[in-house]
């Protein structure tokens, strides 16, 4: 297919006058003269017929054409900034989009981001968080780091490591625990597994007390409220081992429970990619590092 020569330079320009609704101010941005950017906004305009501007004493108003042209201006602009982004230090950069829960980025994966990003220099890294529920065809993930048993439909998952759970709580609470009865009078906070604390109880040999504490969607969410001294916390210490370290909180009993493990997942349909094979590889030696997958 051939392509008409398309004036770069006056849609350009054009892009940059709509944006500012001033050619002098376009100017400035494109490092040229007031009247070059209004000589190419007019050789556009006598290119396809159309005005683009009406000409104000103060300024320019952009016609109804000139707004049907813009947005599709500017994303192509965008677009092709996104392609010479990617050759930045003369290496074809590739992006790759990563989910992951929130507690797995933020305890596990940030803290190792930078040994992933000096071996794979060519990833351009995407990270978004979710809080276990996503759909990756529809937020167009490569990946997706999600608890659970593996079982997803129509999904590719790798085992990561399993991250028991156990009571986390601030100092001054944990010097009141001296048994797991003692954990029954504190004020519980829970995930929206309903079958965490009652596990939990059920390993230290207690009877579970009716689990009424606050419900929280994320162990990141529910772990702060445990920093501030609103209950103790039933999350995983692996997780949360800096603030452990750094005796902002305390694991008063070894007993744990597990309800599962991390999982690197990805659709059955999604070719693996350079960048995809590279972060892989990557998170599964490191995870082997961690635990037993």
């Amino acid at each position: 297919m051939v392509r008409p020569h398309l004036p770069l330079n006056a849609l350009r320009a054009f892009e940059a006058a709509a944006r500012h609704l001033s050619f002098t101010r376009a100017a400035i941005e494109l490092c040229v003269t007031q009247a070059a950017v209004s000589h190419q906004v007019k050789l556009l305009e006598d290119r396809i017929g159309v005005t683009l501007f009406r000409r104000l004493p103060r300024g320019l108003m952009i016609t109804e054409e000139g707004l049907a042209m813009l947005p599709i201006l500017q994303e192509s602009f965008d677009r092709m900034a996104g392609v010479m982004e990617r050759f930045e230090g003369g290496q074809m950069r590739e992006v790759l989009t990563v989910g992951a829960v929130g507690t797995f980025a933020i305890g596990w994966l940030l803290p190792r981001l930078e040994d992933f990003s000096e071996r794979h220099p060519f990833v351009d890294l995407r990270l978004s968080t979710n809080n276990n529920r996503v759909d990756i065809a529809a937020e167009g993930l490569d990946y997706s780091i999600r608890f659970g048993n593996g079982a997803w439909h129509d999904i590719d998952a790798e085992p990561l490591f399993e991250t028991p759970l156990s009571v986390l709580c601030v100092p001054w609470i944990a010097s009141n625990l001296s048994t797991p009865e003692d954990v029954v009078h504190q004020r519980l906070l829970r995930s929206y597994r309903v079958d965490e604390w009652p596990g939990w109880f059920e390993q230290a040999g207690v009877a579970a007390p009716p689990i009424r504490g606050p419900v929280f969607d994320s162990s990141v969410l529910m772990v702060e409220a445990a920093l501030q001294g609103f209950g103790v916390a039933l999350a995983p210490p692996l997780m949360f081992s800096r603030q452990i370290a750094a005796g902002h909180l305390e694991q008063p009993f070894s007993t744990t429970v597990s309800r599962g493990r991390y999982w690197l997942t990805r659709l059955k349909s999604r070719s693996v990619t350079p960048a995809m094979r590279a972060f892989q590889l990557w998170l599964l030696e490191r995870a082997s590092e961690t635990g037993p997958a």
